[in-house]
């Protein structure tokens, strides 16, 4: 009779185990009966189960060099990773994008003894004088000797972005590690970001330099001789925490250590960029977490409680913790302010939260400039050093902008609709502190002594609250300091700005700032001295306000011709035409609509020197500080297109004229109402043998479209096509004031015969004085196939210029 509860599967499958079990057991039991049996030694059965060992431990050997064989060929990339980065080898070995330093690390350690010199320079002049008015028992603090040591740092490996970046600025990743000094021994590693901007066409060609740590570099000191007091099991972490503390104050995001190479760039204007942008980060959901949580010393298995600690410098959040689930689901939204990306990283860590130590469940880490680069992200990400485990995130990027119409305070759950930037220089006049000396406890004042106050200043926005640094012993403290702030709401927000004294926490001065008054001004910042409230007759503060509205924008697009958007019919080349009346005259192109245009000019301009040192404008992104901004203007068109331009100092980047400016970029008014013919243009082709060029002599034009009084500006721009680049580029003189214009300009191709046979002259005529004007240049164009031409016997022909795009009247 089967039980209740059991299929009949079950009970056979119950008794094939109960066999199974009695066979074995019937095996192991009859050698040890036999042996008795007949009358053998103990011994035998113990040789017996010492050669079955040895061969269990040989096969069970043999069996994982096979399977690490097998899984190195399966996931050979990843084992060789892991054996490196176990090596603690240089960069360039791990990443492809790293190149060597040797010639650098070369560079150092012939410099490095001046660099010593600069350092004690600086330590002495500056820092010494510090130390001394922080505090009065450290009034006689002095630098007896400054040595760096002999060894200067390594650098391991660098990281070079170009193309990521504007054309006017170079970024250096530089790999750093071991430094040794006088007093001790440290092994520093960090990352060390190194930016040349701007970059400009007089000497030294790059404007200044900016250093600074994206992360807090890993820190480890063995310190020798009278020092090695401080190796103890409670200094040696103090002794290490305060060094990095330094480093990160002066050199670890959003500290900067800048150096301008030119008068027009000053340092504050590079050392308080705004920040890039925000990353607003939606920590979803996770599925197929590792169970660490166990009952019954560790023979069942449980779940976990998980929670997410999200990390980007130095801000950090954490999320709830959600209990007895490997799949959690927090559905938590964070933000973070990103001063450079690519580099800065949101690190993802995940912990099982117990009553005594978390347990590790995985992490992952995003560089920042991926968002940049594809402006939302949403899919599930593989946790790393854990067996198993995913997390889904939605990540978005944010961009900073001027106009207002793009504000949106619609509830959002609490999220940010704008960014306060807020540069603190300095205060002036702050009331200064009394202490009064009593006798013998007495109400009678026998001495009154004045001293400046020892004051910082504390920002906030409702919750949000932010202080500044302690300055000693000063009635007009200069804090040089920078802080960001998230708006939920521009129309109702207030910044709370009060200045106190260290000690006593009691207020020096109040100022109250509405945010809506920064949406009228200009470009939303306000520069200036505030006078402070509840404070001395002329007390005031001087810092400056930024206001930027976030806005989600989409992709950009490419300088390649979207999928979607049909390329330009091909012109029909043209042919000569000979000196008869005009109606006979061939049309050198098939006559497109006027929405189909062919690529607009884009002007390039060259900054002279006086003009560079007459005011130096940022151009990479606005600063908390100095001259007025490079801002778009709210009546900037909105079809405006942006482009990804290529530099045009590089000799294979194609030329700017060969770019749409925008999408409804038109011809001037007077060329679209123009009827009859656009001119014609004298051209004389032929190949020289023995040299292997082909010849084109520019004789000159007749009878050209007049864009004034008296006449264009112009000059002739021609291609040997397919070659569009600069390098290719030819361009004649300008010939200014006439319709007649004549050159008498030869130009080579560098070409063989055979190829010359193949190629097509795009030959154009432009008016000069459309350079500064959302106009197209061209005022005549015309292509020429040289495929039916006698180039040995050579040509001298006039070409009828038409523009595509336009239907033309005889």
């Amino acid at each position: 009779t089967i039980s209740v509860g059991l299929s009949v599967k079950d009970v056979n499958q119950l008794i094939m185990e109960f066999l199974m079990f009695m066979m074995r057991a019937i095996v192991l039991c009859y050698p040890v009966y036999l042996t008795g049996s007949l009358g053998l030694s103990i011994s035998w059965i113990l040789l017996s189960m010492l050669v079955w060992t040895m061969w269990k431990n040989n096969r069970r050997g043999k069996d994982q060099r096979i399977d690490t064989a097998i899984d190195f060929l399966e996931n050979e990339k990843d084992v060789i990773s892991t054996e490196l980065r176990a090596m603690n080898m240089p960069a360039w070995i791990h990443f492809t994008d790293v190149e060597k330093a040797a010639w650098i690390n070369k560079i150092l350690q012939q410099a490095w003894p001046f660099f010593g010199m600069y350092m004690e320079k600086l330590l002495i002049e500056n820092i010494q004088p510090s130390v001394r008015s922080s505090s009065p028992h450290l009034k006689t603090f002095t630098f007896t000797k400054v040595h760096m040591g002999q060894k200067a740092p390594t650098i391991t490996g660098v990281r070079v972005y170009t193309h990521e970046l504007e054309t006017r600025e170079v970024i250096l990743d530089l790999n750093i590690m071991n430094y040794e000094c006088v007093c001790f021994f440290f092994q520093l590693q960090g990352m060390l970001r190194v930016i040349l901007e701007p970059l400009i066409g007089q000497a030294p060609l790059v404007g200044g330099v900016t250093m600074f740590f994206i992360r807090r570099p890993a820190l480890q000191v063995n310190w020798t001789g009278m020092t090695n007091v401080l190796d103890g099991p409670g200094l040696s972490h103090l002794s290490e925490s305060a060094i990095v503390d330094v480093i990160a104050s002066l050199m670890v995001l959003p500290n900067r250590m800048c150096f301008p190479l030119i008068d027009q760039v000053k340092v504050d204007q590079m050392k308080f960029p705004l920040p890039r942008g925000i990353v607003r980060v939606h920590v979803l959901e996770a599925r197929d977490l590792v169970a660490k949580d166990t009952f019954m010393m560790g023979l069942v298995k449980g779940k976990s409680d998980p929670y997410t600690v999200l990390r980007v410098g130095n801000k950090q959040f954490k999320t709830k913790t959600i209990k007895e689930t490997l799949n959690p689901r927090w559905n938590e939204v964070y933000e973070f302010v990103i001063h450079e990306a690519p580099g800065q990283e949101l690190e993802l860590e995940l912990y099982d939260e117990d009553t005594d130590a978390d347990d590790f469940l995985g992490r992952y880490s995003l560089d920042c400039g991926d968002v940049r680069k594809d402006r939302e992200i949403d899919e599930w990400f593989t946790l790393e050093d854990i067996e198993t485990g995913q997390i889904h995130m939605k990540l978005q990027w944010f961009s900073l902008h001027t106009n207002p119409a793009l504000l949106q305070e619609e509830s959002f759950d609490g999220l940010a609709c704008a960014m306060l930037a807020v540069y603190l220089d300095s205060a002036s006049n702050l009331p200064v502190s009394i202490h009064v000396h009593l006798k013998d406890c007495q109400p009678i004042i026998t001495q009154t002594q004045t001293n400046d106050p020892n004051s910082y200043v504390e920002f906030s926005i409702d919750q949000q609250s932010q202080k500044s640094k302690v300055v000693f012993a000063s009635k007009d403290p200069t804090y040089d300091e920078c802080f960001t702030f998230f708006v939920h709401s521009v129309n109702n927000q207030v910044l709370n700005v009060e200045v106190k004294e260290h000690e006593k926490k009691s207020s020096l001065g109040k100022l109250t700032l509405p945010l809506v008054r920064l949406l009228n001004v200009s470009d939303m910042t306000m520069d200036q001295r505030f006078l402070l409230e509840r404070s001395g007759a002329n007390s005031q503060i001087k810092m400056k306000a930024v206001l930027r509205i976030l806005t989600l924008e989409k992709q950009e697009a490419k300088v390649v011709t979207p999928p979607d958007r049909p390329e330009p019919p091909t012109p029909v080349p043209a042919q000569p035409v000979q000196s008869v009346p005009k109606e006979k005259v061939p049309v050198s192109s098939v006559p497109l609509s006027r929405t189909q245009t062919v690529p607009a000019p884009m002007p390039s301009s060259v900054s002279s020197y006086n003009e560079l040192q007459a005011e130096y404008t940022p151009y990479r992104r606005s600063t908390f500080v100095g001259t007025e901004q490079l801002r778009s203007s709210p009546s900037t068109p909105s079809h405006m297109r942006r482009f990804d331009s290529h530099s045009l100092l590089s000799e294979n980047s194609i030329d700017s004229s060969r770019f749409d400016l925008t999408d409804n970029a038109s011809y001037p008014e007077a060329i679209l109402n123009h009827q009859g013919s656009f001119g014609q243009i004298q051209l004389t082709l032929r190949y020289a043998t023995l040299r292997k060029r082909l010849i084109v002599i520019v004789s000159g034009c007749k009878d050209l479209f007049s864009c004034s009084e008296s006449g264009s500006d112009t000059y002739v721009r021609m291609y040997l096509l397919p070659d569009q680049t600069w390098k290719h580029r030819k361009r004649t003189s300008v010939k200014k004031k006439t319709v007649n214009p004549v050159f008498n300009e030869t130009f080579e191709f560098a070409v063989s015969m055979e190829e010359a046979r193949t190629r097509k002259l795009d030959v154009a005529i432009k008016n000069n004085k459309m350079l500064y004007k959302r106009e197209r240049k061209e005022i005549g164009m015309v292509w020429i196939d040289m495929s039916q031409m006698d180039l040995i016997k050579g040509s001298t022909e006039w070409y009828e210029l038409t523009l595509p795009g336009l239907k033309k009247t005889n």
